[in-house]
């Protein structure tokens, strides 16, 4: 297995965050401590990996002092496999056999994350866990699967966990704690939440 490129998955459109806003915003983008949720997230994830891009949606502008390469879905309204879809082209285009991701909304993933999900040479697929809860958007995918996944994205399924169930996969279980190492923000109530562990 080469290097892993790493990519934030930040394509979604933050749907339920901004239920009762006047106005959309990013939830990537919001306040997180002394910074924003994204700079927090590239900062830890930068620890992890060599080569990190960023797949988003949208007006690119917006992400552009992060400093990262930038990449779109191809598919459009794909949901998460859309990134990853397009994430592994970009990882093949530049010599990398697999892809590890990071959701853009999960700060608090573990320091070994990268470690523990590429300890297995000989695996496709790896999937994070806490307890007994998988975290799909989470996990290391191999670039070979890239034409399977265009084909299941062409079909109109956008179901995450139905696509890898499709392959061997091996899944890594972290213990579940105080915050949850996989730990979702989907509201300004949760966002909240999170900030009371920085």
């Amino acid at each position: 297995m080469t290097n892993p490129l790493g990519v934030i998955v930040a394509g979604g459109q933050s749907r339920r965050f901004n239920e009762s806003r006047p106005e959309e915003i990013d939830k990537f983008l919001m306040p997180f401590g002394k910074t924003t949720l994204l700079e927090y997230i590239i900062d830890r994830a930068k620890k992890q990996v060599p080569n990190l891009i960023l797949n988003v949606n949208g007006d690119v502008d917006r992400v552009l002092p992060y400093g990262l390469d930038i990449i779109k879905d191809d598919f459009s309204d794909a949901g998460p496999l859309g990134g990853i879809y397009t994430a592994m082209k970009e990882a093949a285009a530049k010599g990398h056999s697999h892809i590890v991701t990071f959701s853009s909304d999960s700060p608090y993933f573990p320091d070994d994350y990268v470690t523990r999900l590429t300890e297995r040479q000989d695996i496709k697929i790896a999937i994070a866990s806490s307890g007994e809860k998988y975290h799909p958007v989470m996990g290391l995918f191999e670039v070979s699967l890239r034409d399977d996944l265009k084909a299941y994205l062409e079909s109109g399924e956008r179901r995450v966990m139905w696509w890898v169930r499709r392959h061997p996969y091996r899944q890594v279980v972290w213990d579940k704690k105080n915050p949850d190492p996989f730990l979702n923000i989907n509201t300004e109530q949760d966002l909240a939440e999170a900030e009371k562990f920085l």
